[in-house]
């Protein structure tokens, strides 16, 4: 019985040493293939480094102001007899926007006329008679006062018939009707909001700093969504000689054309102030950084060749930068990089350093310092 037990320990362990011999073995082998593999090299998108010239820009969100506006308002009262324009309409300097009742003055100056009329009549009569020393200077001196005063009294009617004809002082687009026909009008009563909208005002605030920096004529160019893609291009006219004592901002006023009258009262909009002097930047489509808590860093294609083959290959170093200013899908990088130095400039987040890479363009995407997005 012990050694029919035995004999069975001993063939069990014969098969149990067998199994871990086999496995020990194939242990070692995936051990040395591990070792003797050489992982293919990465596919990567690139760009070489280079120093651009970048314009010096200021930029702000503005307010949109009419050129000239104003609400048209009655100058003295009177009944509306007839409006002569359309709410929205476009027109020109010295329209006919409204007309009142002249009923009453019309009357008043028939009479004046009539008596400035009796008034020179009786200045030519009484000029007669001083011919002939028959009046007195004194007669004629009134003779001569009444004849003026009719006159001024017939100026002062025409001047009120005038003031009931309300016209357009100067060309523009006019806003809402706010009257209707046959009401009646007090001094000082809106009439319709007139805006000449081409050229118009953009103006916004500029931190104090940036005083030492503005001249007038400066370029600037506004943007603003109600117009998406398109630049409204204009020039700084004036600066505020006051500074916000709570902001510690300037207000800066732009004239800007307005073809069309896209831009109106009251929109916000954004403003670029375009500097003179331009400035040197090394940068990097914005692809190309890797962010870290630790440091942002790019990864530089370094050339290696192989001491034993002499092969030559492309091999990954990572670079901490130090980055400035974003412009469109460019960053300035300010330390860390050199002209000529080739970067990868899309999918960093799954690379390493010393990883082996082969550079293919063909789908890099397109970076532009003035991105317009088809489907923005």
């Amino acid at each position: 019985m012990l050694k029919k037990l035995f004999l069975a320990v001993v063939v069990v362990s014969l098969v149990i040493g067998g199994i871990v011999y086999t496995k020990l073995g194939q242990f070692t082998a995936m051990g040395e293939a591990t070792e003797n593999m050489v992982m293919p090299p990465e596919t990567v998108t690139a760009t070489v480094v280079s120093e651009d010239e970048w314009e010096q820009i200021v930029r702000a969100t503005g307010s949109v102001r009419a050129a000239q506006g104003v609400t048209v308002s009655a100058e003295i009262g009177g009944r509306v007899a007839e409006i002569s324009f359309e709410s929205g309409a476009q027109i020109s300097a010295g329209d006919v926007l409204l007309q009142m009742d002249t009923a009453t003055e019309d009357a008043q100056l028939a009479s004046a006329l009539a008596t400035a009329a009796l008034a020179r009549t009786e200045l030519a009569r009484i000029r007669k008679l001083i011919k002939r020393n028959v009046t007195s200077a004194d007669e004629l001196d009134q003779a001569e006062a009444q004849v003026k005063e009719t006159a001024a009294q017939v100026g002062v009617i025409r001047a009120a018939i005038a003031k009931k004809t309300v016209r357009a002082p100067f060309a523009g687009h006019l806003g809402l009707r706010q009257v209707n026909l046959g009401e009646i009008l007090k001094e000082g009563t809106a009439i319709v909001s007139l805006q000449n909208l081409d050229p118009v005002h953009v103006d916004f605030s500029l931190p104090q700093r940036e005083l030492a920096r503005l001249t007038t004529n400066m370029k600037v160019r506004v943007a603003s969504d109600v117009a998406p893609g398109e630049i409204f291009e204009g020039k700084l006219i004036a600066v505020n000689p006051e500074v916000d004592p709570v902001t510690r901002n300037v207000r800066v006023r732009t004239l800007a054309a307005n073809p069309g009258g896209q831009l109106r009262t009251g929109m916000f909009a954004s403003v670029e102030v375009v500097l003179p002097q331009s400035r040197h930047v090394l940068s990097v489509p914005a692809t190309s950084v890797l962010y870290a808590p630790f440091g942002n860093s790019v990864f530089v294609i370094d050339e290696q060749q192989d001491e034993q083959s002499g092969e030559k290959s492309k091999v990954l170093r990572q670079q901490l930068v130090q980055l400035g200013e974003a412009r469109g899908d460019f960053i300035e990088i300010t330390k860390g990089l050199k002209p000529g130095e080739t970067v990868v400039t899309s999918g960093v987040f799954k690379l390493s350093a010393g990883t082996q890479v082969v550079i293919d363009n063909t789908l890099a995407p397109k970076a532009s310092l003035d991105p317009q997005p088809s489907e923005s």
